[in-house]
């Protein structure tokens, strides 16, 4: 089986080869005692991943995320549906050989240093020492831990910072064509999440395909070039960031002054915080100052603006959940 056994993609697609394709993906799992209750986890999901993009899927806490990605390295099997990975099956020794893992919460042997780990997973993948000794140095580097750390503190003692940046560095053992993150930047301080987002960036400037989950949306936002919305095991929507979210064509505006009445007049979502009103402009801006100068207002921020990633994940997840009410 291949590719071409799915539906063909979208005419817009990119001209790339497909490295993930799902088709009517769905999954039940068996709960109660006498395994009589059905619980859906995921509902027809399709979606594909082209070679060398940042795909992140996104959804609230029991939406099927993590479910999902399990099926898409074949830890747990689909109820119905089918799945590629690299063009072939899951299931297929080799084609695990070319991918990487890290989960959301892994359990790292803590006796280990962080070089004995390493060493352990490169030997998993059949990987020579000398080859060991090329490969392990350059992703100390690249994720950021000193060398000399890394041999002689066991894994017990890391910081969960420290921890992410050895899990990827696990995961990136092999030099795999697909990389999968679930959840790479939870539990993270700022820094850490800065570090682990440089660390991505660094995957796609070398040609790497990386699928990960995610709940930091701000983060998704700056490195993905798709996304995924899943909710209630379903896909909400699939696409560009900058086709999802549009291109900035409206102003925000920030001021204070002015008369209730007439601002209702030129701006939406208008609110009011610490004295100073916002919304996003409904006409020109030389125009709005002109009537804002009239009622003795005056503008702090006036910038082009579009929704973001976090306000359009509420606002789809809201839409989706009203609709099922409506259904009810």
């Amino acid at each position: 089986m291949n590719a071409a056994s799915f539906s063909s993609s979208p005419a817009d697609a990119p001209a790339r080869p497909v490295v993930v394709q799902t088709h009517e993906l769905s999954k039940v799992y068996r709960a109660g005692f006498w395994l009589n209750q059905a619980i859906t986890s995921l509902r027809r999901c399709s979606l594909t991943v082209y070679q060398g993009e940042t795909f992140g899927l996104l959804g609230p806490n029991g939406a099927g995320k993590t479910t999902l990605l399990k099926i898409l390295l074949g830890m747990v099997r689909p109820t119905s549906g089918r799945v590629l990975l690299l063009d072939h099956s899951v299931d297929d020794r080799r084609t695990k050989q070319r991918i990487g893992y890290l989960p959301e919460n892994p359990y790292f042997y803590d006796f280990l240093t962080g070089w004995e780990f390493l060493q352990y997973t490169a030997g998993v993948f059949g990987l020579s020492s000398s080859l060991q000794r090329q490969r392990i140095p350059a992703l100390l580097d690249l994720v950021g831990l000193a060398r000399s750390t890394v041999k002689k503190k066991p894994l017990r003692q890391y910081s969960k910072g420290m921890l992410q940046r050895i899990g990827i560095a696990q995961a990136l053992i092999n030099d795999p064509e697909v990389v999968f993150l679930d959840e790479p930047m939870s539990g993270l301080d700022p820094m850490g999440r800065y570090q682990v987002r440089e660390i991505i960036l660094s995957l796609q400037d070398q040609g790497k395909t990386i699928f990960f989950n995610s709940h930091i949306l701000s983060d998704v936002e700056m490195i993905c070039d798709r996304i995924a919305i899943l909710d209630g095991g379903e896909l909400v929507c699939v696409g560009g960031v900058n086709e999802l979210l549009g291109i900035a064509n409206q102003y925000f505006v920030k001021g204070r002054g002015g008369t209730l009445d007439v601002l209702e007049q030129w701006l939406e979502d208008l609110d009011f915080q610490g004295g100073y009103w916002r919304g996003y402009l409904k006409g020109e801006p030389y125009d709005f100052m002109a009537s804002l100068q009239l009622m003795n207002g005056k503008i702090a921020t006036l910038q082009l603006a579009r929704p973001s990633l976090e306000e359009f994940f509420v606002q789809r997840i809201r839409q989706r959940r009203n609709q099922q009410g409506d259904h009810r």
